[in-house]
């Protein structure tokens, strides 16, 4: 078998599977794990899936993008946001990054909650700077232009100063045995960090985010209080997350 065709087989069975491992490819291939194990890694590379201990997954089909990620799966966006809502109420120290959901949330905030925000997201900014109640902490630092925050280790020392009662985490990737994952290593660890200081932390991820893996780590998936998602993802995160002690909203 050409390897062409072993790499079709195995990204034919990850789509469908959503995780494949060394022993069954090797059965189903008729090579050698140490063949497909090499295969994984070319496949890798190619950006085409994320090799993991035993086997792979896929990657998150997120675009990487802002500017790509404003418009992308808005509706579900806002079924998230709304599910969201319902964990807030006065007092709150609250803690959003900078990803597009927590936007959403954002800009659904009613104008009679008073709550403490802290964020490295400038759009969560610009959203809420006229928001009557809530009063705004930004943890300065040096700007990402792709994703407008902020990051290094001046956003990293800012967080680890507060102690905040929810952290809602926009995600890229999460796999049970994996964890949250990214595809930036500044961007893991100013998340490692909010969730560092954290009571609670909330992933928000419409379904396809779910039993994905990228290559830099965040948490594991027991550091997870609550996964928001959207319907179709509902089933999913609870049949993955069982044993992890995860609700799943």
């Amino acid at each position: 078998m050409l390897k062409e065709e072993r790499f079709q087989i195995i990204l034919d069975r990850l789509s469908k599977d959503q995780k494949v491992t060394l022993k069954t490819l090797s059965k189903a291939l008729d090579v050698s794990e140490y063949t497909v194990r090499r295969d994984l890694k070319e496949l890798t590379d190619q950006g085409l899936l994320k090799a993991v201990r035993g086997g792979a997954v896929p990657h998150s089909p997120t675009p990487h993008k802002f500017s790509d990620r404003l418009n992308y799966l808005s509706d579900v966006k806002k079924i998230i946001a709304e599910k969201a809502l319902k964990l807030m109420h006065n007092g709150q120290v609250v803690a959003f990054d900078g990803g597009t959901t927590a936007m959403a949330i954002a800009s659904m905030l009613p104008p009679d909650l008073n709550i403490t925000v802290v964020t490295n997201s400038f759009p969560v900014v610009n959203i809420l700077e006229s928001h009557p109640a809530i009063e705004v902490l930004f943890a300065g630092g040096r700007l990402n232009k792709t994703a407008f925050t902020s990051m290094g280790h001046d956003t990293i020392s800012f967080f680890n100063k507060v102690r905040a009662d929810i952290f809602f985490m926009g995600i890229c990737s999460i796999h049970p045995s994996i964890g949250v994952t990214t595809i930036n290593y500044e961007e893991s660890e100013v998340k490692k960090a909010i969730v560092g200081v954290s009571k609670k932390v909330v992933a928000l991820t419409p379904h396809e985010r779910i039993n994905t893996g990228e290559a830099f780590f965040i948490c594991a998936a027991s550091k997870v209080d609550v996964i928001i998602t959207d319907e179709d993802g509902k089933a999913l995160a609870e049949d993955a997350f069982r044993d992890s002690g995860t609700a799943v909203l």
